[in-house]
C-alpha cells in the first residue's frame, strides 16, 4: 500500500513549479506553435505554468540532450518530433543517450509533393514517367540533408526507381525560392504553401500521408500511385527516462483531453495536424516503427549530416 500511496501523492502534487516544454527548432515553426498550443492547455489543465524553450541546433539533438540530463520529475519536457526517428541513424556518434519515455502524441501532417509548373507532369505517375525518361537530369530540393523532406525524397525516389539528384538547403524558403525559380524541379515541401499553388507559382501533384490532406483535400497521395510509400511530420511529448509513470499517465490525459476540444482540433486542422490521441504505448510504438523505418533510408542512401 504504501508505493502506491507515495504513488498518488506524487500525481497530486505535479506539477509543484513552472514546466519548461524544450523545443529543438527556432520559435515560429510547426513544432513551437504545437508545443505552445499544448503547453497553453497544460497550463490550465494543471495551474501551473508550462513554458516553452527554444534550443534550435544539431537537428533537434540540443534540446534532446538537455531534457535526457533533466531530472526525472516531469518539470522538463520534450517536443518530440519526427525527425527524432531519423537522428537515431543519421547521428552515430553523439554524447549523450537519447532515451526519452513516451507520453503521448500530439499531431501528424503530410508533406506536399511540388514541381515547377515547367515539368510536363500533373500526377504522380506522369512524374515518375518524366524523370525516367530524363535520368540524372532532375534535382529535388530539401530544407537540408537529414530533414524530413529529404529522407521523404529518398525513400519516393528509391521506390519509385527514379535517378534523380538531392540539393539540400538552408532552410525550406531557399529551397522554395529556388524551385519557384526552377533550378530545382521538384521538392517535398513541410512549408506553408497554398498561395503558391493557387497563383501557379507551383504544381501540388500529391500528399504523403495515407489518408488526404486538410488544407488540400482534393489532391490524391503518394501511396494512390506508389503502394506504401508514406511519410509525415508528426509531433509528441516526451519525458526524461524513469519520469515516474504516474506523472506521463497525467500529462497524457490531459494532452489526450486537449485533442478532444473542438477549438484545438480546429487550430490543429488549419495546420493541416491529424490529432493522434493515444496511451503512452501508442506513441513509444510509432517512435519505434518511424526510427526503424527511416533508419533503413538513411544507411541505404549513406545520409550524412551536414
Amino acid at each position: 500500500m504504501l508505493p502506491a500511496a507515495g504513488r498518488i501523492a506524487r500525481a497530486q502534487t505535479y506539477p509543484a513549479h513552472p514546466v519548461r516544454i524544450m523545443v529543438g527548432f527556432a520559435p515560429a515553426g510547426t513544432q513551437d506553435i504545437f508545443a505552445r498550443l499544448v503547453g497553453e492547455w497544460l497550463s490550465k489543465r494543471f495551474g501551473q505554468t508550462f513554458v516553452v524553450e527554444n534550443r534550435p541546433g544539431a537537428g533537434g539533438n540540443i534540446a534532446t540532450e538537455l531534457v535526457v540530463k533533466a531530472p526525472a520529475d516531469g518539470h522538463t519536457l520534450l517536443l518530440v518530433a519526427s525527425s527524432a526517428a531519423i537522428n537515431a541513424s543519421l547521428y552515430e556518434k553523439l554524447n549523450f543517450i537519447p532515451d526519452i519515455a513516451p507520453v503521448a502524441g500530439i499531431s501528424r501532417a503530410p508533406l506536399v509533393m511540388l514541381v515547377h509548373p515547367a515539368i510536363p507532369a500533373h500526377t504522380v505517375p506522369q512524374f515518375i514517367a518524366f524523370a525516367k525518361s530524363n535520368p540524372g537530369k532532375l534535382n529535388f530540393a530539401s530544407p537540408g540533408a537529414g530533414s524530413v523532406p529529404h529522407i521523404a525524397g529518398e525513400l519516393f525516389k528509391t521506390m519509385a526507381g527514379l535517378d534523380i539528384q538531392h540539393v539540400p538547403y538552408r532552410g525550406g524558403a531557399p529551397a522554395l525560392t529556388d524551385l519557384i525559380a526552377g533550378q530545382v524541379q521538384m521538392m517535398f515541401s513541410n512549408s506553408p504553401i497554398i498561395d503558391h499553388i493557387k497563383t501557379g507559382r507551383l504544381r501540388a501533384l500529391a500528399v504523403t500521408t495515407t489518408t488526404p490532406s486538410y488544407v488540400l483535400p482534393d489532391l490524391p497521395t503518394v501511396s494512390a500511385s506508389l503502394p506504401g510509400f508514406e511519410a509525415s511530420n508528426w509531433q509528441g511529448i516526451g519525458a526524461p527516462r524513469n519520469t515516474p509513470v504516474e506523472i506521463i499517465d497525467a500529462l497524457n490525459r490531459a494532452i489526450n483531453a486537449a485533442l478532444g476540444d473542438a477549438k484545438v482540433r480546429r487550430q490543429l486542422a488549419d495546420m493541416d495536424g491529424n490529432v493522434m490521441i493515444g496511451t503512452p504505448g501508442d506513441f513509444g510504438k510509432l517512435i519505434e516503427d518511424e526510427t526503424e523505418k527511416w533508419g533503413r533510408v538513411v544507411r541505404a542512401a549513406n545520409i550524412q549530416p551536414i
